[in-house]
């Protein structure tokens, strides 16, 4: 993923060999706001499910995974939500830039301008 706004990221089809398996509901970033570590998908059994950034690739739109266990349960969705820091809670991240690594690479959490990582 390259250049791609965080708020960009939302509602795009998350596909494990041309499958559909949900879309993303949100984007979830690291504490400080200054790295994305995984999004929630809902899936298409209705169920809410954590993807590790680093498990999805961006193509065509979509974000494709190798695996559906690639998908974690409710629980661990719970436990990054807890410890980190929701797009859906933070207008000044959704124009964000998020880079191939998933650090924020423009704007950042505290809405004064550009971050480097």
């Amino acid at each position: 993923m390259k250049g791609l706004q965080a708020e960009q990221l939302l509602r795009r089809p998350v596909l494990v060999r041309g499958i559909r398996l949900g879309r993303i509901a949100d984007v979830l970033f690291d504490p400080e706001g200054a790295r994305v570590v995984g999004f929630d998908v809902l899936c298409g059994d209705d169920i809410h499910r954590f993807l590790p950034f680093p498990s999805a690739e961006l193509a065509n739109g979509a974000l494709a995974i190798e695996s559906s266990l690639t998908l974690l349960d409710e629980e661990t969705l719970a436990f990054y939500r807890r410890r980190g820091r929701s797009l859906a809670e933070l207008d000044e991240l959704r124009e964000a830039i998020v880079g191939a690594t998933g650090a924020v690479e423009a704007g950042d959490a505290a809405g004064n301008g550009s971050h480097q990582s």
